[in-house]
């Protein structure tokens, strides 16, 4: 079975909106523990938690999508935002690099990961 590959941004994204839905979730059992309010509590203080968290992860990642690499994507000649060497465009799936060397490759994500020398 074939991978599905998207953007590095929409990924980070698509997480920092389901930590938003686990707190929710998490609460919301919380509230069937409405007879011993500790648990409650515990049950509504980690999902403002993960709610938080998700806020966290948006702020870091809108501030990493201003220092992206903007580039015009040649298949649906829309502007889209690479992060590291190799990427995928946000609208089309299009496989992106900014690198000459790996122009024509296949697309692998393991191209920006950083080898370490033994």
């Amino acid at each position: 079975m074939a991978r599905k590959y998207t953007s590095k941004i929409n990924k980070i994204r698509t997480f920092a909106l389901s930590l938003i839905f686990i707190g929710f979730i998490i609460m919301y059992v919380g509230v069937f523990f409405r007879t011993n309010m500790w648990v409650m509590t515990i049950f509504m203080m980690l999902g403002m938690i993960s709610i938080i968290a998700s806020t966290v992860v948006y702020f870091w990642i809108g501030m990493l999508s201003t220092k992206a690499v903007q580039v015009i994507c040649p298949s649906c000649e829309k502007p889209t935002k690479i992060l590291g060497r190799v990427d995928m465009c946000m609208y089309c799936k299009e496989p992106l690099t900014l690198d000459k060397d790996l122009e024509g490759k296949e697309f692998n994500e393991d191209y920006n990961r950083k080898k370490i020398k033994t």
